[in-house]
């Protein structure tokens, strides 16, 4: 793991860029260096065409309780100061939901608050069986951030995310799966090595058509022709790729694809 981070670790093997969130003495609960720490990474992660996957996860045994409650209270900012630190968050965060690579949250123990947002974010989320996640941002009086209203009821609808948003109450692990908010549960020593096994088949996809699918699904609540269109364009771009290419080939000769998901 790279040096020079105070809030965060971070590096990158084979392929597969880490993002660890390390503040254990407080769940991994943000605050703003935590934020600009992590803002340079995710541009890292972009820029960088030998990285192909980002796993992010949480030191200890949890992902991250959230917003640092006691940096919160001592920040003594005006409505103006939050709006302005705020904007400052939103476009970090826009920087990794918009990742053209997948990410992969591999959570632990609490994500709550911003913290589920963060999971929220990520294209899967890996949890362990003692995972537990809450919208708990009425229960401090504050309404939920870091893009929830926008990832939330697109996951489990608008009705339940309402009632996860309004009840701040704890979902545990099971439920979180039966939501479509983990993908997978596993046992928490398995936890990080499923992460680093589902980023590192991303290494044999097609960096080209994982960006596409990407942008496009960030166009599902779109009109009909305008999603076709954008159907088309892409289909047209990955059609014309070398990875394309030799997918084909490996398919057509019964030799193992390139790109496969790992078995749980």
């Amino acid at each position: 793991m790279s040096e020079g981070y105070q809030r965060i670790r971070f590096g990158v093997e084979e392929g597969v860029a880490t993002l660890v969130l390390a503040n254990p003495k407080k769940r991994n609960a943000f605050d703003p260096e935590m934020r600009v720490e992590m803002c340079e990474v995710v541009r890292q992660v972009q820029s960088d065409p030998a990285i192909r996957a980002l796993v992010l996860t949480g030191d200890g045994e949890h992902f991250c309780s959230g917003g640092d409650l006691g940096n919160i209270a001592a920040s003594g900012l005006d409505n103006a100061g939050w709006r302005r630190r705020l904007g400052s968050l939103h476009d970090w965060l826009k920087d990794l939901m918009q990742l053209d690579k997948p990410v992969i949250a591999a959570v632990d123990g609490a994500a709550y608050g911003a913290g589920f947002s963060l999971a929220l974010a990520a294209d899967f989320i890996i949890a362990s069986t003692r995972a537990r996640f809450a919208m708990s941002f009425i229960r401090v009086g504050v309404v939920p951030d870091c893009a929830a209203f926008y990832t939330l009821p697109r996951i489990v609808g608008v009705h339940r995310a309402r009632e996860l948003m309004l009840s701040g109450r704890e979902v545990p692990a099971q439920e979180a799966l039966a939501l479509g908010i983990a993908s997978e549960l596993v046992a928490p020593e398995a936890l990080q090595a499923r992460a680093q096994a589902i980023a590192r088949s991303f290494v044999g996809a097609s960096p080209v058509a994982l960006s596409l699918i990407k942008r496009s699904l960030s166009l599902a609540a779109t009109d009909l022709a305008s999603l076709l269109e954008q159907e088309a364009n892409a289909q047209a771009l990955a059609m014309g790729t070398p990875e394309h290419r030799e997918a084909v080939r490996c398919f057509l000769e019964k030799k193992p694809m390139p790109f496969q998901w790992p078995e749980a």
